[in-house]
């Protein structure tokens, strides 16, 4: 009987113990976790002022996070207004059309020729400009330098990858860096399950696309180097354009050559029925798209715009060049 008092007063002493050093650890551990969040929110506080490399490879500084921001492209705008931002904004260019409530905005022309001084009278902590407006805008943004304002230069975006980038730019620079990561953690999630629902099609099975940028009687296109491109190619289809650079001209006998199963217009939003022009047109009555009836119109905006809704249009070219695939 000995042992087994033993046994159980060891047993017991072991639980006991136990349950001191627990909640012990219990205590040190509500104590820590005390401290991280302090610490967090230390460091959530300390998070201006910061410095940041604009897309000319500039050192920018902003000492306080902004209260007031104009925004020069549409691009940086619709990347603000995903941030959350929208209230901040307190001036767009006059080519801002999205979302609905930029129509609210202070207008301050645009990238190539914004209105300094009405810029200025808005009286903004941050402006965001673009590196495309380099040349021809770089002593505007001086002007505003000098007169107080912290101007962040948003690189110009080739590729996805380079959308990241901004996003993340004008996250950190507005404090909504969190924010920014949400975003194009979503947008990458969105494209991978695109490209995994692209896998199904079989190599014979790609088709050719002809994109037309601008119609007739000048027609452009979009070839390497290009959203559009890298687009077809998340999709699995074949750039008719693919073996050109940038945005070519054609003519329209050399367009018809590339004999393309689809055709997508990107203007419609400036001409009418573009769709129905492109059927219309006599010189293509036997191209493939023409023929099988498989001309659409997808907003330019999704295409090439380079912010968030860029996933949008990867899904609108799918849906369009795969309806059987990405229904």
């Amino acid at each position: 009987m000995k042992p087994l008092k033993h046994y159980l007063l060891l047993v017991v002493f072991l639980l006991t113990f136990g349950l001191v050093v627990g909640c012990g650890n219990e205590n040190v551990s509500n104590k820590q976790t005390e401290q991280d969040t302090k610490q967090e929110t230390k460091t959530e506080e300390a998070a201006f002022p910061v410095t940041l490399t604009d897309g000319l490879g500039e050192k920018v500084t902003i000492e306080a996070e902004p209260k007031k921001i104009v925004s020069l492209i549409p691009s940086n705008t619709e990347i603000a207004y995903e941030l959350g931002l929208g209230e901040k904004i307190v001036g767009v260019s006059d080519f801002d059309n999205y979302p609905e409530d930029v129509k609210n905005k202070e207008k301050i022309g645009d990238l190539m020729n914004p209105n300094i001084e009405k810029i200025i009278s808005l009286q903004p902590d941050l402006v965001l400009a673009h590196a495309s407006g380099e040349n021809q805008q770089k002593e505007g943004w001086q002007q505003l330098k000098d007169a107080g304002i912290t101007v962040l230069v948003v690189p110009n975006a080739k590729k996805f990858e380079d959308v990241y980038k901004s996003i993340e730019l004008i996250g950190k620079a507005t404090g909504t860096a969190k924010k920014a990561e949400e975003i194009i953690k979503n947008m990458k999630t969105k494209l991978a399950d695109i490209q995994e629902k692209a896998k199904a099609i079989k190599e014979e099975e790609k088709v050719t696309v002809w994109v037309e940028v601008s119609p007739v009687p000048e027609l452009y296109t979009a070839g390497k180097g290009t959203f559009i491109h890298d687009m077809l190619e998340m999709i699995s289809a074949k750039n008719a354009a693919g073996d050109q650079e940038g945005w070519p001209m054609y003519t329209e006998e050399k367009a018809v050559a590339l004999n393309p199963d689809v055709i997508v217009t990107t203007y419609g939003y400036y001409v009418q029925n573009a769709a129905e022009q492109v059927m219309a047109r006599p010189a293509w009555k036997d191209v493939p798209a023409v023929k099988n009836k498989r001309v659409y119109d997808i907003h330019s905006d999704l295409v090439d715009r380079p912010g968030p809704r860029l996933v949008e249009g990867v899904e609108e070219l799918a849906k369009a060049v795969y309806p059987e695939v990405f229904k």
